[in-house]
């Protein structure tokens, strides 16, 4: 049972290790408990309608099927544009047009969407909206640490015409936010409060996803926000012991629980079965908390399944196309955190190198998991280079550099806060920005691979992109002979855009709004990756694995004949030294198909 005794319940942790489905279904059991419950998501990618089977919009309303319990879906997106509305909109008439869109791509930022963002979810925790007459209000995805830690910045409250030497603070005029400096102390007070609210770090029984609930739980501690709970979802058990990959599977997972990183030991910990069904609805969301469900669902499920293996090109396939008469070129790998991008972008630039292939193998990726497949390897290709753009280091080169701009003349008060106001987000997504450009600049000599950070900071820094874009359009006298990154990224012929996925369902609709937003932004995806895909091996025995193969056949089907032209595969390989053994696989292919 989860903690009852706190009214406010936080689900944090890397994408794609079941925050949602976990939220849900601790939602669902207090409803059931007689709990007024309200579920609030502030996940720019956002699946609770698809997990709740339920419409879900920006509104409170009730969940079909179930009493008790509300939800209602908080899109940062649409909370940046009212929040940039409601700065502009007194500038009416005062402000010429130009003005006005400069103040507006000024505020078009992380920055400005987290907290406008913030701003709506906060009022659910201070009481200001209907939150009064909720029992319990439960938060998929918790506010960063960096949102947190701007609100306590003096220069964020600053009067931006005044105090600022250099115009508006990346917040903008404070007078545009719903809620008050006093307001937001409230909250923040509450969140540390351990009689009111719990944090529940979610993760996956892998060393990336315990990496990731590591450095949560470290940063929540240091925000003062000490009341934690562990939970490992999708933990695998064996049913037939004469299946090796099942048995290896198993094996890989106890000894992650084994080994979960030293600050997590002393949390209180639930694990989760990986099931055999995709958790959508009610009656399998509450499976999640009713092992006696889970095994007449379970047992329905493999009954069903049959052995079903899915004819896809393997991802060899897909490096020999993008080098099909080419020696250089963007290869950006993108979608929802857990999917696998990283393992995508590494094996992709390995498989060029060892073409040889001039390649550069690159992540903005805060993250930075691609030096741990790297490892993996011993010795690197000769034509491979890899480099992480490091968002800290890149940061403090930008605001050494600022500061050096702005501050010649100024006071010490004055340079202190330019210096408070450059610790915001804002300053480290256009300083990562800066050195992304680079990237994409060299990719007009050699092959650069790119294993971007999670959907929504990729769609921010798509953002920044067309925002430097149109700067430079607008005030460039040459304009027509000049080539922005942003030009770079909408052209075909040296951008590859590859959108990793899982074979699920929810992965994949997720990928295809992402892969909406990129062509209105102009950027149309080169192809769609299905990454660990059980239906791609062959021998099969386990009835588990086999249920979950069987159920991939519907997703792949769907994004062959609905969202991309061109899919490609991964299989699931359970190894340790995930990138080796990825690598020998295809080597021994081509052995065995000569």
């Amino acid at each position: 049972m989860t903690n009852p005794q706190t009214i406010y319940l936080f689900f944090t942790g890397k994408g794609g290790v079941g925050k949602t489905s976990l939220a849900c279904a601790t939602a669902i059991e207090m409803a059931d408990a007689g709990k007024v419950v309200l579920l609030v998501s502030t996940d720019p990618a956002s699946n609770l309608k698809d997990v709740l089977e339920s419409p879900v919009n920006e509104n409170i309303n009730p969940v079909a099927g179930i009493s008790n319990l509300y939800a209602i879906n908080i899109n940062p997106e649409n909370s940046a544009e009212e929040y940039r509305n409601r700065v502009t909109q007194p500038l009416a008439g005062i402000a010429t047009k130009e003005e006005i869109q400069k103040i507006r791509e000024d505020l078009s930022g992380a920055c400005t969407t987290e907290i406008a963002s913030f701003d709506e979810f906060s009022r659910f925790v201070s009481g200001e909206t209907e939150g009064e007459k909720f029992d319990v209000i439960i938060f998929d995805t918790a506010p960063t640490g960096h949102t947190l830690r701007l609100l306590e910045l003096p220069a964020a409250w600053s009067s931006f015409t005044e105090e600022n030497p250099e115009g508006a603070s990346c917040l903008g005029p404070t007078s545009a936010l719903k809620s008050g400096r006093e307001r937001y102390q409230t909250v923040v007070k509450r969140l540390k409060d351990a009689s009111l609210t719990s944090f529940y770090i979610v993760s996956r029984a892998d060393k990336a996803s315990l990496k990731e609930a590591s450095r949560t739980s470290t940063e929540l501690y240091e925000l003062g926000m000490s009341n934690q709970f562990l939970y490992i979802n999708g933990v695998f058990k064996a049913i037939a012991k004469d299946d090796l990959l099942a048995i290896k599977m198993e094996a890989m997972a106890n000894e992650q629980l084994h080994t979960i990183p030293h600050n997590l030991q002393a949390l209180p910990v639930k694990t989760f079965p990986l099931l055999p069904y995709n958790i959508l609805g009610i009656q399998k969301l509450r499976s999640l908390f009713n092992p006696q469900l889970q095994r007449s669902i379970t047992q329905r499920q493999v009954l069903e399944s049959v052995t079903s293996s899915q004819a896809i090109k393997g991802i060899d396939q897909l490096v020999d196309e993008l080098c099909d008469h080419k020696q250089n070129g963007l290869i950006m790998t993108m979608g929802k955190g857990g999917v696998g991008k990283t393992i995508a972008a590494t094996v992709i630039a390995v498989m060029l190198a060892k073409k040889g292939m001039d390649v550069l193998l690159s992540t903005t990726d805060p993250a930075a998991h691609i030096q741990d497949f790297i490892e993996q390897l011993g010795e690197l290709p000769a034509t491979l280079t890899v480099e992480r753009i490091d968002p800290k280091v890149e940061t403090q080169r930008y605001i050494e550099k600022i500061l050096e701009h702005k501050g010649q003349g100024q006071s010490e008060e004055a340079k202190k806060l330019i210096l408070e106001d450059l610790k915001s987000p804002c300053t480290e997504e256009v300083a990562v920005f800066h050195a992304f450009s680079k990237a994409i600049s060299m990719s007009k000599r050699k092959f650069v691979v790119m294993d971007t950070a999670p959907t929504g900071h990729t769609l921010l820094l798509l953002d920044t992109a067309g925002s430097y874009h149109r700067d430079i359009m607008r005030n460039s006298t040459s304009a027509g002979k000049l080539r922005t990154p942003y030009m770079s990224l909408q052209d075909p012929a040296l951008s590859k855009i590859i959108l990793v996925t899982l074979p699920e369902t929810t992965p994949m609709r997720e990928a295809g709004t992402l892969q909406d937003d990129l062509k209105r932004a102009g950027i149309k995806p080169y192809a769609w990756l299905i990454n660990q895909s059980l239906s791609m091996l062959e021998g099969i025995l386990d009835p588990l694995l086999k249920s979950r193969a069987n159920a991939e056949a519907k997703v792949m089907n769907t994004i062959q004949s609905i969202y991309s032209e061109r899919t490609f595969g991964i299989p699931f390989i359970a190894e340790k030294k995930l990138l080796p053994a990825l690598l020998d696989k295809y080597i021994n292919q081509q052995h065995s198909s000569k």
